[in-house]
């Protein structure tokens, strides 16, 4: 049984339960513990936004508008640095075990049970991967068992709610259903990873007798079918009626509200759509900025029933996305290719920084620095015990080794826990789309340094990513005493956590690891 870095032995093994220490009042009544929301974008790149995670303002940041983000901004502090995985099932998966992708083994997208979504190699034998995904529970073949934090949560008097796109465990496993993993409501979260269609006309999904024509169709949104309201704000609307029901619960309450937006089909929404056309936008980037802007309105949305509800000054807002911005082949045959994350290279699926680098914003009033910056990294299981830590649960065991780091002391100014730590993915897959830096390959970033390896053909490249952020200039040749040590790190500890590579078909051989080419 591992135990948090927190864990009392005695009282964990006496309690078998998690316990938290509430703090009391002067007047001796129990104080509050902070509200937590969660708000989760699909598919955001780090340039889909006004507010620039950059040195200085993009056009990309000139041609969008999210006032909202802005606007949580000044409420708190961003983060420059804050990385997820390259693909969706594999953030949310770190995100709920708090574990890192090489070790649950989520490593590509999950839909239907038993069925992998890779494509073949006619040269490599792709790996056995957990295309199951994750769940609290043993009893299913390719699967990562862990103790979700929200269970932690939901033990220690959080509420909890999901609203949006779940996709942690394949159809017909339990890890599909967000009640399995602590949640006591659930709007809209079932296994796919994606949406049919944002549009109520066509019933988010579903034909006019209501069965879903596609394995992506939302549930539970029936009241919004034909009313002319886009899938964001409906989900919006209903994750507003839970807080409302939250409030009457004096309990502190979790939301994770998890969008579909901005996943494709790119489905305009009128709201916003023409003000985009009459800034010179081709109908598809306004359609796209339609979608952000959407999803900057919920968010506006939420901040807004806070402060009517007198919850704004008790409630940690945190944003994030799942992984890099959608920019490959063919997803944008018009534009320019795999520029959509500029002035980072590539996007979804990819190991350089378009692919794994996140807009993130924490407001937490009277902790941390309102406008404040942050160019310390962290990684997607760092919130693990993050949200535990904020939340009070001080002891508390899980059936997983955790791979995160509270980053609490990046948020009150008390630490850097990244200071010489290595951040790491394993993507040993072959996903659906193309472009620089998707595809069987594994990485690590260092300091400074990232190093990424490809499996098939043993090539290394060497980015020094604050010189270099674009990721252009390969400095392996220059510095073999830093791919040495990169590679034997990442080797190490993808050995440490059973990672998972390809196969030769010609040798059956397996691909080497880093340090042994």
């Amino acid at each position: 049984m591992y135990k948090n870095i927190f864990l009392s032995f005695v009282l964990a093994s006496i309690t078998g339960t998690s316990t938290y220490a509430q703090k009391k009042t002067p007047a001796g009544q129990p104080e509050k513990r902070p509200n937590i929301i969660l708000f989760m974008v699909d598919d955001m790149g780090w340039q889909d936004t006004s507010l620039p995670f950059w040195t200085r303002k993009t056009r990309y940041n000139e041609a969008y508008e999210t006032p909202n983000m802005e606007r949580l901004a000044r409420k708190g502090m961003m983060f420059t640095q804050a990385y997820a995985c390259n693909i969706s099932s594999a953030t949310r998966c770190s995100l709920i075990t708090g574990v890192n992708n090489a070790r649950h083994r989520v490593t590509n997208w999950t839909l239907e049970r038993d069925k992998t979504t890779d494509r073949t190699s006619s040269t490599l034998e792709l790996p056995d991967w957990n295309y199951n995904g994750v769940s609290q529970v043993e009893g299913i073949n390719n699967t990562f068992v862990g103790t979700s934090f929200v269970e932690l949560l939901r033990q220690n008097g959080y509420h909890t709610i999901h609203c949006g796109k779940a996709h942690f465990g394949a159809i017909d496993t339990p890890g599909e259903n967000p009640m399995h993993w602590g949640f006591e409501v659930n709007i809209a979260g079932h296994a796919a990873g994606g949406l049919a269609t944002y549009l109520s006309e066509r019933n988010y999904g579903h034909t006019r007798d209501g069965k879903p024509f596609s394995l992506m169709a939302i549930p539970g949104l029936e009241n919004y079918w034909g009313t002319g309201i886009f899938a964001t704000e409906a989900l919006t609307l209903e994750a507003i009626k839970a807080l409302d029901k939250a409030k009457k619960y004096n309990q502190p309450f979790y939301l994770y509200m998890s969008h579909y937006a901005i996943h494709i089909p790119v489905d305009k929404d009128d709201r916003f759509f023409g003000k985009y056309v009459r800034k010179g936008l081709t109908d598809k980037e306004a359609a796209y900025a339609s979608l952000i802007e959407g999803m900057d309105k919920s968010l506006g949305d939420l901040m807004d029933w806070l402060e009517q509800n007198g919850e704004a000054d008790n409630t940690v807002v945190i944003f994030m996305s799942d992984n890099g911005g959608l920019a490959s082949e063919p997803a944008w045959r018009d534009g320019e290719l795999h520029t959509q994350n500029f002035p980072l290279n590539s996007g979804k699926g990819s190991l350089y920084e378009g692919g794994v680098r996140e807009p993130m914003i924490v407001s937490w009033p009277g902790v941390v620095k309102q406008g404040s910056k942050c160019d310390k990294y962290l990684m997607i299981e760092d919130f693990y015990p993050t949200l535990l830590e904020i939340a009070e649960v001080k002891e508390y065991k899980t059936t997983q080794p955790l791979d995160g780091i509270s980053f609490v002391p990046l948020l009150t100014g008390t630490g850097d826990p990244s200071r010489n730590r290595a951040l790491v993915w394993n993507f040993p897959n072959i996903w659906g789309n193309d472009g620089p830096g998707i595809n069987l390959d594994c990485s690590i970033r260092k300091d400074d340094w990232k190093l990424v390896y490809y499996y098939e053909t043993g090539e290394k490249e060497l980015f020094n990513v604050p010189a270099d952020i674009g990721e252009k200039n390969d400095v392996a040749v220059q510095y073999p005493d830093i791919v040495k040590r990169l590679s034997k790190e990442l080797g190490a500890y993808l050995r440490s956590t059973d990672a998972q590579r390809p196969i030769f078909k010609n040798t059956g051989k397996p691909c080497p690891w880093p340090d042994e080419i």
